[in-house]
Formats: C-alpha cells, structure tokens, sequence
C-alpha cells in the first residue's frame, strides 16, 4: 500500500544519522514499534519502502507514519503483513494552529484525549507540543 506525505514536514533525525533507510529504522526500533524482520529501503525521490510482520494494525501504522514524517520522504511504500487487523484508523494532516488538544476535540469530542493521539504517534512525536503543519498523524479508533 502507498501513502503520501509531505516532503518537508518532521523532525530530523538524532545527531550522527546520516542514512536515510537506517535512521528511519533506527526511529522506529527506538520506540519498540512491534514489527518484526523489519527492513526500509530507500527507492529513490522521496519514496521509502518498508517490509516486515507487525503485531496488529496500529504498529504497522505506527512504523508508516515514523518513516512518512521524515523530511525528504514524500511516500511510504508499506509491504507489512499483520497478524492481527480489527482497529480502523484515520490519518490527518495537520494545519497551521493546530494542537494535539484540537485534533482530539473534532475527532473524539474531547480535548483531553490527546494522550491517544500522541501515543499512536509515538515512533515521530517526541513531545505532545512538537507538531508541525503538513504532518500526517494516525487518530486511532477509541471504544
């Protein structure tokens, strides 16, 4: 599956990356995302290709959307098999003035669930008021 994202929205990568697919990788181990035999390959203009197993829906969106939100990748190409699929998501891509707080208030109609949101997006967020416009966030379902 391929997702689109802005090319110049995200953070950097730690200070000493310089490999694009490796600092990719090493953000989405970092933060125990849960996918398997995971592999990232740079496939050149902006397009990264992910591979590997996730345990359910929300680590393999996890992954897509840390991998996404890195300047210069303007497409993620997702080949990740998941063992387990019920959860539905959303994606959104934030707008100038928005916070994690709003998102959560149009999309759960309560400002104070923006813990869900910042956890779903934890492999790229690393502060709850460190969003930037043109960012793709994953709004998971929440019962």
């Amino acid at each position: 599956m391929l997702f689109k994202f802005a090319k110049e929205a995200g953070e950097k990568f730690r200070e000493g990356v310089t490999n694009m697919a490796e600092g990719i990788k090493d953000r989405i181990q970092g933060h125990k995302t849960e996918v398997k035999d995971l592999k990232v390959e740079e496939s050149g203009d902006g397009r990264i290709v992910l591979k590997g197993k996730a345990k359910n829906r929300a680590e393999a969106e996890k992954a897509i959307v840390a991998a996404g939100n890195t300047p210069g990748v303007g497409e993620v190409e997702a080949h990740i098999d998941i063992e387990d699929e019920p959860e539905q998501t959303v994606f959104y891509t934030v707008k100038s003035g928005d916070t994690l707080s709003k998102i959560a208030k149009e999309h759960y109609g309560d400002a104070m669930k923006y813990p869900v949101i910042f956890e779903a997006n934890t492999p790229m967020l690393s502060d709850p008021d460190k969003i930037y416009p043109g960012q793709t966030l994953r709004i998971p379902s929440i019962n």
